[in-house]
């Protein structure tokens, strides 16, 4: 048996598939989520289903704001390895609903770093997010850029957390890595993501909201190819700085941006529809382009994304068919 990984927000897209895979190589998994309901609680509920038919596999429906609970579960199960893919997601809610963020991206965070500390672990992986680069125009986003003008209170609770972690693994000598994630897609995944919305609705003869006209790039990462990536890291001790700290920051993306008119026109082929569009500007808090630089990932772990934007929304749009007749 291998080690044992907690995973907050393992009922969550990335997190559903991670410990599925996890669960494959024999690894224990304590799945932690509060299914809360930003999204459908059933396709929450439907992955954590799947994942209760797998040995190896514990869940526990909480909060990371509740601190004792989180405490209690590291006291129960000893984890050896955490990974922190719980968060609020989602760049236009955060205009809508900014404590949500605050609560769970800092509060919740800050609870997993202090049981961290509290009862030692020998690695925490955590997801940022491309939103941390604002709208950059150093392109393609390199780990090293400026990273301190985020568009979004969503993209400011990611780089805080990323600030947090840094602070803690200086203090506390933790081994920390944080996963700076682009637009990841695929099956199971999150119903509020574009590509989710577009299927949806041109499956429905519904019309599109296209912001920016279709005029905007998004770096689209396949979930398979994001799940390798943190496999592989997840006994990969992050080399020190120069200030002796065991952290690093890594760009997880497909590395060649693709624009939401591209994704239009792939759904329509495979869907046989026509979208119906209505085009809208550029919405608050979002930015023009993402493009992750994945240098410093193929240097550590070999990293060579497998999947690109036609063949991934070909396989999402077969589940989608699948999981909605």
């Amino acid at each position: 048996m291998k080690n044992t990984v907690l995973i907050t927000g393992a009922a969550g897209f990335i997190g559903f598939h991670l410990s599925k895979r996890l669960l494959e190589d024999n690894y224990t998994v304590i799945g932690y989520d509060n299914l809360n309901n930003y999204y459908s609680e059933e396709l929450k509920k439907d992955r954590i289903k799947i994942l209760n038919t797998k040995d190896g596999f514990i869940f526990k429906k909480a909060s990371l704001e509740d601190y004792r609970t989180l405490e209690e579960t590291f006291i129960e199960y000893k984890p050896d390895i955490v990974i922190n893919l719980a968060a609020q997601a989602g760049v236009r809610y955060s205009i809508e609903n900014p404590r949500a963020y605050i609560d769970s991206n800092i509060v919740g965070f800050f609870n997993v770093l202090q049981c961290c500390r509290e009862f030692p672990i020998s690695h925490l992986l955590f997801a940022s997010s491309s939103s941390v680069y604002g709208d950059s125009k150093d392109i393609p986003f390199s780990e090293e850029d400026n990273s301190d003008m985020p568009s979004s209170l969503y993209a400011a609770t990611k780089k805080s957390d990323e600030v947090m972690a840094y602070s803690y693994s200086k203090l506390y000598g933790i081994n920390m890595t944080g996963l700076r994630l682009f637009s990841v897609y695929g099956p199971y995944g999150r119903p509020d993501m574009a590509y989710y919305k577009f299927t949806d609705k041109i499956t429905k003869g519904e019309a599109l909201e296209v912001y920016n006209s279709g005029d905007m790039y998004r770096d689209f990462t396949y979930i398979d190819d994001v799940v390798e990536v943190i496999v592989r890291l997840l006994n990969v001790t992050p080399s020190k700085d120069k200030n002796n700290v065991s952290y690093k920051v890594y760009n997880v993306g497909y590395g060649s941006p693709e624009s939401v008119d591209d994704v239009i026109n792939i759904l329509e082929k495979h869907l046989g529809k026509r979208a119906i569009r209505k085009n809208l500007p550029l919405q608050k808090g979002d930015v023009f382009i993402t493009y992750a630089q994945i240098k410093e990932l193929e240097r550590i772990i070999g990293y060579k994304p497998k999947v690109g934007l036609e063949e991934g929304l070909e396989k999402f749009i077969t589940w989608y068919k699948k999981y909605t007749k």
